[in-house]
């Protein structure tokens, strides 16, 4: 069985879909079909159970499935590491973070260098204005991004890091002195956009209400610092851009309903780094890490319900 056969069986038993395993691996679905239907002419039994509805391993491909991938992950480990020797440097991770979150991810860095000291950690920041280009483009090996990620040709882990959403009003606005508020009452105003050059879905990750629908041309992010200063409007803010960002300009508002932003791993679709593999074995076993927030602040009092 060729190395590439390998893969797509191994990626079908994971996705349990051939659309999915052939947008992940780039090529056809009906590659995907052929390989699947040459591997159980060459063994002589079905590997999936195939409906109309879904796809299943049979036991005899859950055995395969279970024999190959070891042997599949020392060959992948074996070629990356010769490719190290032959750069002649030491094993690189190298780590996409949007804006200063690298210091949130601190647990989980600590813990990379202490089991895996022969491995180099670098970073590289994350445009929002482009945040899927160094992933993309093989210059990170994997990438801490706001979820939802709706891209097909990138895979994300489930959550490393959390952090509350909160209300913003200016220090005269009429919410300004309360202690809470809920979305229903959040409703009652305007509430603007984030104004960042993002992702139309990530508007909607970080917006717990959508924006109203209008024609006028989008807000940048210092035009919707201005209407919501002056009194105008209100938006929504996540924890890292109160901690990092805050200038004093504004008043933050825990929301009732406590929603939060979620951020996760992300690599390319098929083959990963493996320490990309191991970073993110550590992160999920530290489990989310929820944003730290400096409370004696006395803008950031009213967090303490949410941090």
């Amino acid at each position: 069985m060729e190395l590439r056969d390998i893969e797509i069986f191994l990626t079908l038993a994971e996705e349990l879909h051939f659309g999915r395993t052939a947008e992940r691996l780039h090529i056809s679905t009906p590659r995907v079909s052929q390989t699947i239907a040459k591997q159980e002419r060459r063994i002589g039994a079905p590997l999936f159970e195939r409906t109309s509805r879904k796809v299943t391993l049979t036991p005899l491909g859950e055995q395969l499935r279970d024999d190959l991938q070891a042997g599949y992950r020392r060959i992948l480990d074996g070629v990356e590491s010769a490719a190290s020797a032959a750069r002649g440097g030491p094993e690189t991770l190298t780590l996409g973070v949007l804006g200063p979150m690298w210091q949130d991810l601190a647990p989980i860095t600590a813990l990379f260098r202490t089991r895996c000291p022969q491995v180099r950690l670098r970073m590289r920041e994350v445009r929002i204005d482009d945040p899927f280009a160094l992933i993309r483009n093989g210059d990170v090996d994997v990438a801490l991004l706001a979820m939802p990620v709706l891209e097909a040709d990138l895979r994300v882990g489930s959550a490393a890091f959390t952090e509350p959403i909160v209300l913003v009003v200016g220090h005269g606005h009429e919410l300004a002195g309360r202690a809470s508020v809920s979305l229903a009452e959040v409703a009652e105003y305007e509430v603007l956009p984030s104004g960042l050059p993002m992702p139309d879905y990530w508007e909607k990750s970080f917006s717990p209400l959508p924006p109203r629908e209008s024609d006028a041309p989008q807000p940048t992010r210092e035009e919707i610092l201005f209407a919501v200063a002056s009194g105008d409007a209100v938006a929504f803010a996540c924890g890292q851009a109160i901690k990092y960002y805050d200038r004093g300009e504004a008043v933050y508002l825990p929301i009732d309903e406590n929603p939060t932003l979620s951020w996760g791993l992300v690599h390319r679709s098929g083959q990963q780094n493996r320490w990309a593999e191991e970073f993110a074995r550590i992160a999920a076993e530290l489990g989310p890490i929820e944003l730290e927030l400096d409370l004696d602040r006395p803008t950031l009092q009213r967090l303490r319900s949410v941090s």
